[in-house]
C-alpha cells in the first residue's frame, strides 16, 4: 500500500459522488474543514466553492472542466480496479476520523459497497451523512448520549452479539446475523451503552445525532 495522501491529526470531509447537498457538506465541515474528494465528488465540492486537498480515485467519474479546475498535484489517480473509489481514498487517509458525504442514498450498489468497505476495514473511523440519517460501525463499546425517544437501529453486517442499556428493547441474548436477526428500529429510553462481541454492527442515527456520534467515537 501506498504511503497516505492525506495526513491530519482531525477530521476531515471525505465527498462522494452520490446524493448531497450543500447543506450535508456544511454540517461536515463544521467538525472536518479538510475536503477530500473521491474522484466524481470534486464536482460536487467545486460546486459548492469548495477546494479539495485531495482528490483521489480511478478518475473515471470527473469531467475535463472539473479536473481543469483543481491543482495537478491534487489529483492522485490510482489506476488498481481490485477496489473501489471509497476504499482508494480510505486507505490513503490517515485521520482520526472521516465525515464521509455523498455516500448515502443514490445507487444502491455503490451504497452497499460503501458499506461493505467500512467493516473490511479497522481504520479510520468513518461516520457516513445522509439526507435524513447518519450511519457507523460500532465499536466494541461505545457510549452515546442521545436524545429520550431517539431512533437507534441496529444491523449486523455479519454475525455479532451484543449487550445494551439505555434501549427500549435490550439485545442481551441476541445473535444478529444479516441472514436472520436484525434490530432496526430501536429506542433510546436513557444514557446508551453497547458492546458487542466483534466490530460488525452497523448504528444508523437521525442526523440530529451527529455530535453525539463523534463525541462518542471520541473524535470530538
Amino acid at each position: 500500500m501506498d504511503r497516505a495522501i492525506v495526513s491530519k491529526t482531525k477530521a476531515i470531509t471525505l465527498v462522494g459522488g452520490g446524493d448531497a447537498d450543500s447543506a450535508m457538506l456544511e454540517e461536515a465541515q463544521k467538525f472536518a474543514p479538510t475536503l477530500v474528494a473521491c474522484d466524481g465528488g470534486a464536482g460536487f465540492v467545486l460546486k459548492n466553492k469548495g477546494n479539495p486537498e485531495a482528490v483521489i480515485g480511478d478518475m473515471d467519474s470527473i469531467d475535463a472542466r472539473t479536473k481543469a479546475a483543481i491543482a495537478p498535484d491534487r489529483l492522485h489517480f490510482v489506476a488498481e480496479q481490485d477496489t473501489t473509489d471509497f476504499e482508494k481514498a480510505l486507505l490513503r487517509i490517515e485521520a482520526p476520523l472521516i465525515l464521509g458525504v455523498g455516500f448515502l442514498g443514490g445507487r444502491l450498489d455503490h451504497e452497499l459497497a460503501v458499506l461493505h468497505a467500512l467493516v473490511k476495514y479497522d481504520s479510520p473511523k468513518v461516520i457516513l451523512l445522509g439526507r435524513e440519517d447518519i450511519a457507523f460501525v460500532a465499536p466494541e463499546r461505545i457510549a452515546l448520549d442521545l436524545p429520550i425517544g431517539s431512533r437507534l437501529s441496529l444491523f449486523p453486517l455479519g454475525p455479532v452479539s451484543g449487550v445494551s442499556e439505555g434501549l427500549e428493547w435490550p439485545i442481551k441474548g441476541l445473535s444478529f446475523d444479516p441472514l436472520s436477526k436484525i434490530g432496526t428500529s430501536n429506542r433510546v429510553t436513557g444514557p446508551v451503552e453497547l458492546s458487542f462481541s466483534n466490530r460488525a454492527m452497523l448504528l444508523i442515527l437521525p442526523r440530529a445525532g451527529l455530535s453525539a456520534a463523534i463525541n462518542a467515537l471520541g473524535a470530538g
